[in-house]
């Protein structure tokens, strides 16, 4: 069995630090046209380089469904073999799909280089950005169940033990014995994590009096900056994918009313379900929320997109109801990329005008545009969100806002 899956055992965390050199694999099925494999591919290369990955080529395929054993066909892996043969210094292959243990297994074997899907991208990632010991716990937990159901694919080389004399014993395979081991850490890790979950709850239930307000979105939208710009903190923000895991949360007080705001981990498409399931005690802080505060990249081509992943997680958290105020962030960025210098300043208005007007109709919410990063309209979404906070408390605590 490779050293890749020593149970239990991380000898590091996240990928070789020096650069490693990569290429990306999607598929054109039926149901994904080529500009949003395309998107996907973008997002997929800024996961690897967030790994720590340059990306040197794609390789783009059209076929009705991944091939079994392959994933892509015949001609179109001996394109990719032919490729990394003629540039020594690429080391890796990263399959914008999941794979299975057999299909890593025939793929590493033809191609002789390290191959990775996007959840196990992801997993990585997430492995070498867990700080606390509730977030490691979370990702160690989704590694082990990612596992489990590919360790048939990673056996083909082996059958059973070793018998003979002194070797004799109940005849079980290797990989039913690595199963159990599996099956054993999954269920140490559900229980460590319970615990650490219910100190969580602990604290969550001494911050009760007080209107809770969490910032959500896709991830690398700007939560964290927003974060720091609202409660004059330093919390890590950086222009990478999943720059924050574990949950931070400030006291903020505007005009003396005083609330909790919390930066919550950013979702992604195509996150693993593992992934999700594991960090779902994290995003209880998004659960027990009063309001919400959906952050979006509006100069992001594919925004609606990313809205509509993050209303679909939080469907299924059951906190899509929630009062939410859709912050639009990154309005310079639009501006860039939308305006040209001969538009008039009353142009531009009418337009973002009529962009606010549309948004608003099809996701249902109050809206506002800012710059996180360059203190535009923070001040018009303090006065929005004090507005918000304050009408909660007038209805759950009518006694605190006397205190004002």
């Amino acid at each position: 069995m490779s050293d890749n899956w020593n149970i239990g055992k991380q000898k590091k965390k996240g990928l070789a630090k020096q650069e490693e050199e990569t290429v990306l694999v999607g598929l054109i099925t039926h149901d994904q046209k080529r500009e949003i494999v395309d998107e996907h591919l973008d997002e997929l290369e800024f996961l690897a380089m967030t790994a720590g990955a340059k990306t040197r080529k794609r390789f783009v395929q059209r076929l009705k469904h991944p091939d079994v054993r392959t994933f892509v066909g015949k001609g179109k892996l001996q394109e990719i073999k032919d490729y990394i043969e003629r540039y020594d210094s690429v080391s890796m292959v990263i399959f914008d799909d999941d794979l299975s243990g057999k299909q890593t297994n025939i793929l590493e074997e033809f191609l002789k280089v390290k191959i990775i899907d996007r959840s196990s991208l992801i997993l990585d990632i997430f492995a070498s950005r867990a700080q606390t010991a509730q977030a490691k716990t979370q990702v160690e937990l989704a590694q082990m169940q990612y596992l489990l159901p590919r360790l048939r694919g990673l056996w083909t080389h082996l059958e059973r033990q070793r018998g003979g004399i002194g070797m004799r014993g109940p005849g079980e395979q290797e990989i039913e014995t690595d199963r159990r081991i599996v099956r054993d850490k999954i269920s140490l890790l559900k229980k460590k994590l319970a615990k650490i979950d219910q100190q969580a709850h602990t604290r969550r239930k001494r911050r009760s009096g007080m209107i809770r307000v969490s910032l959500v979105g896709y991830t690398n939208v700007g939560k964290s900056t927003l974060m720091n710009v609202l409660s004059k903190s330093d919390v890590f923000a950086e222009n990478k994918l999943f720059a924050t895991l574990d949950t931070t949360v400030r006291k903020i007080v505007l005009d003396r009313m005083p609330f909790l705001l919390s930066d919550t981990v950013g979702f992604i498409r195509k996150l693993p379900h593992h992934l999700i399931e594991s960090f779902k005690s994290t995003l209880d802080e998004v659960k027990e929320s009063d309001i919400l505060l959906h952050v979006v990249d509006i100069s992001h081509p594919q925004f609606e997109d990313h809205i509509k992943t993050v209303n679909l997680t939080l469907q299924d958290l059951d906190a899509y109801e929630k009062p939410t105020l859709m912050i639009y962030n990154k309005i310079d960025r639009y501006r860039e990329r939308n305006f040209d210098d001969l538009m008039d300043e009353e142009g531009k208005e009418e337009i973002l005008s009529s962009l606010e007007e549309k948004l608003a109709h099809e996701f249902q919410h109050d809206s506002i545009f800012i710059s996180a990063l360059k203190n535009e309209n923070i001040g018009q979404l303090r006065n929005k969100l004090k507005e918000m906070v304050e009408k909660l408390y007038l209805v759950r605590y009518p006694h605190r806002s006397k205190q004002w």
